[in-house]
């Protein structure tokens, strides 16, 4: 979901893959920042222990190395093994940087990632309203996107007063309608 783990019911940031052994969103290489290398990280993992030096990561289709990490938590810098420059951290602006779903560990309950969550059937007393086509990642909290057939999309906000359960192994999100649509 920027970031990894959410309060409940929330979604973690920006992840894609949701299969095990498939690869989740950590970040995003963001400008360079200084001349040795180092690169801002767009939409950063809040488990920053993924971007510790010395992990690995993929970026842009290769696995590498984090030589380097500092900024703070919002704005994290890394420096990845053999990119010593800043024509280097250049070239991968724009790239994904992820790891496989296993480095993540469990969530904690009611924690869930973007990609589990995107495609379920979003359910109300019983009645079908839409399917999840995107989550989007905003400061007072991540909000569905939820398609609906012969109408407009729907914003649902992942807090608990709007959603009543969240069931990623049967692919389905019961919500209330009421208080969605509570003025």
């Amino acid at each position: 979901m920027g970031g990894e783990s959410r309060s409940s019911p929330g979604a973690s940031g920006g992840e894609s893959g949701s299969s095990p052994g498939s690869l989740i969103r950590i970040g995003r290489v963001g400008r360079p920042h200084g001349n040795e290398g180092f690169f801002a990280v767009g939409e950063p993992t809040e488990r920053l222990r993924l971007l510790d030096a010395g992990r690995e990561v993929e970026v842009g289709g290769r696995t590498r190395r984090i030589a380097s990490r500092k900024g703070t938590a919002e704005r994290p810098l890394l420096k990845l093994a053999g990119s010593g420059d800043r024509d280097a951290a250049e070239a991968l602006h724009g790239a994904d940087i992820e790891v496989p779903r296993e480095a993540l560990g469990p969530l904690d309950e009611g924690e869930y990632l973007i990609d589990d969550l995107v495609g379920c059937a979003v359910m109300s007393a019983g009645n079908a309203v839409g399917r999840v086509a995107g989550v989007l990642l905003l400061p007072a909290a991540d909000v569905l996107e939820v398609e609906r057939e012969g109408a407009g999309l729907l914003l649902v906000p992942l807090v608990r007063d709007a959603i009543r359960s969240v069931d990623v192994a049967d692919g389905t999100i019961e919500v209330d309608m009421g208080f969605i649509d509570a003025d």
